[in-house]
């Protein structure tokens, strides 16, 4: 897809998750999420917070690389220092930091090319795979913050997005469980919301894993246990994968327990 659909996708994903928070009175906003210590409010700063890191990224890279290198020497340490100074915040000063940031974050992409390279936390990417994580950021956190308020929430083709990186990640689901990456190749059979078959990965390969785009989005992001989705594995490769699987970069996550939302 071109920047510009990345963008609009990216808005509205934002723009449902906005519907959400908005209702919300303050009490609501430090509700615990499944995520050990973080609350609604903690959920939604940080998808704020690096939406404007992107966007120095993007516009002024000497800026962010100095902050990079202090990220990259403690990675748990400074998503934790983000969150902690954020928590002062109040719910409609949060929610309007959090449409700005997006807003922003899409003006300064659209006129440029999708191909051109970014700075991140890690290795430079693509300014269309920097959106398209932040489609995937915005849709898992948004599933923490689902997941704590107890309601629920149609899945989109906006899937499509974060399956695609679940799928391709799986080199870095075995970089950051610090194990080999094997050489034989999985191929992702999905069957998204309106029934239609979404397919990454070689044609040929042996190892496949089958199941619904949801199920497959939730495990990749590590909001459910596997053994609590409808995916199939076939093949040892593919069957160890879905136990490490990550789309994000960075740290393992803590995930989910089996059984957490049977």
């Amino acid at each position: 897809m071109n920047v510009g659909s990345l963008c609009d996708d990216l808005l509205a994903e934002r723009a449902d998750l906005v519907e959400l928070l908005a209702p919300l009175n303050e009490g609501r906003w430090h509700t615990p999420t499944p995520a050990p210590g973080w609350s609604v409010l903690d959920q939604v700063t940080h998808l704020a917070w690096f939406d404007d890191a992107a966007r120095q990224a993007m516009l002024e890279p000497e800026l962010f690389l100095p902050t990079r290198v202090a990220a990259l020497a403690d990675v748990d340490g400074y998503v934790d220092r983000v969150t902690q100074a954020n928590r002062h915040l109040a719910g409609g000063q949060v929610v309007a930091w959090l449409e700005r940031a997006g807003e922003q974050l899409v003006e300064a992409a659209r006129p440029v090319d999708g191909k051109a390279r970014v700075p991140w936390y890690g290795p430079d990417m693509s300014l269309a795979s920097m959106i398209t994580s932040r489609i995937m950021e915005t849709w898992a956190h948004g599933q923490d913050v689902v997941d704590a308020l107890g309601v629920t929430r149609q899945p989109t083709d906006r899937l499509r997005h974060v399956a695609f990186l679940g799928a391709r990640a799986l080199p870095n689901s075995y970089v950051a469980q610090g194990r080999p990456v094997p050489e034989q190749p999985v191929r992702v059979e999905l069957v998204g919301p309106r029934g239609d078959t979404w397919t990454f990965g070689a044609d040929d390969a042996v190892d496949v894993v089958r199941g619904p785009a949801l199920d497959f989005c939730l495990v990749t992001t590590q909001r459910r246990h596997v053994t609590d989705s409808a995916l199939v594995a076939e093949g040892p490769v593919a069957t160890e994968w879905l136990g490490i699987a990550q789309a994000f970069a960075g740290p393992p996550g803590a995930g989910r327990e089996p059984g957490q939302f049977s």
